[in-house]
């Protein structure tokens, strides 16, 4: 504790029973801590700051994703004026305006998120999971599948305006493409945006992509990973010669649901989880290699 009352990390971690790496992700990630800096440049956490990690282990504890708990915890020292909407209830709104056809007012909604929170959360915490549970209404029989067009066509519509520039920048490269036969790509463009926001250059080459295409552009661009994305494991089968021809040359990932544990018996490094907790372990490991 500093005479200003003020607490190092280690102490926060102790009251708190947060490591320090995992406080210092939360900080990273979702801007969850504010520390100020001493006079030597050490961080110093408030009483905010540990009031923010303490009802962020509430909602971790409630069964909330990390990105809305963290979300909810931000909201506690906001001015009752800027408090964002819940996650829960802006992906509420979001899916009532996809369901009735008003792209404006779904374009409305992500604009007020965008302005009130990170991208990160934005994607995590409403975007994502709204299109995971319309999926799920569209298998169930409760939504069209004009519903599911729509919506799908909006939102990638936005989050590829977002990627504007993506393939510009100083730092390392990435391809990203869908197996062959593969449509489903709106995880793929998540991915990719929060591999942007943390440095890396994009070369997206979109849905249905075939091999010859992602091994011309491995050749042209030099890429550190080469990501293949696919929603089931059936397409990686089908393609298990190829993706192990491609691995042989480059530093291969299998992301997307389908990228299950010994999927085409593949030296391949497996993203099989939420896109925006993947970008930062495929980032991490990226750092670690280059030290």
């Amino acid at each position: 504790m500093s005479e200003t009352g003020l607490l190092r990390i280690g102490e926060l971690s102790r009251r708190t029973g947060v490591s320090p790496e995992l406080l210092r992700a939360w900080e990273r990630r979702y801007a969850l801590l504010r520390p100020t800096r001493s006079a030597g440049g050490l961080r110093l956490y408030s009483h905010d700051d540990l009031e923010r990690v303490q009802s962020m282990q509430r909602h971790l504890a409630e069964g909330l994703a990390a990105a809305e708990a963290a979300a909810l915890a931000a909201q506690l020292d906001a001015p009752a004026e800027d408090v964002s909407r819940p996650p829960a209830e802006a992906r509420q709104e979001l899916g009532t305006a996809l369901s009735a056809f008003d792209e404006q007012r779904a374009h409305e909604i992500v604009d007020g998120l965008l302005a009130a929170t990170t991208l990160d959360t934005t994607l995590s915490a409403v975007i994502l999971p709204y299109l995971h549970e319309l999926g799920d209404r569209w298998e169930g029989g409760d939504a069209s599948i004009a519903e599911e067009h729509f919506a799908s066509s909006v939102l990638r519509g936005r989050l590829l305006g977002l990627a504007r520039g993506w393939g510009r920048g100083l730092g390392a490269g990435i391809v990203l493409a869908c197996a062959p036969g593969e449509q489903h790509d709106l995880g793929l463009i998540a991915f990719g945006l929060a591999l942007r926001s943390r440095g890396w250059r994009i070369a997206y080459l979109g849905a249905d992509t075939p091999f010859e295409s992602i091994l011309d552009a491995s050749r042209s661009w030099d890429p550190r990973f080469v990501v293949v994305s696919a929603v089931t494991s059936d397409r990686f089968e089908t393609s298990a010669d190829q993706l192990r021809g491609l691995a042989q040359r480059r530093s291969l990932c299998l992301g997307g649901a389908g990228a299950t544990k010994g999927v085409a018996r593949v030296d391949a490094l497996l993203l099989a989880g939420d896109p925006i907790e993947e970008a930062e372990r495929l980032t991490a490991l990226a750092q670690n290699d280059d030290e």
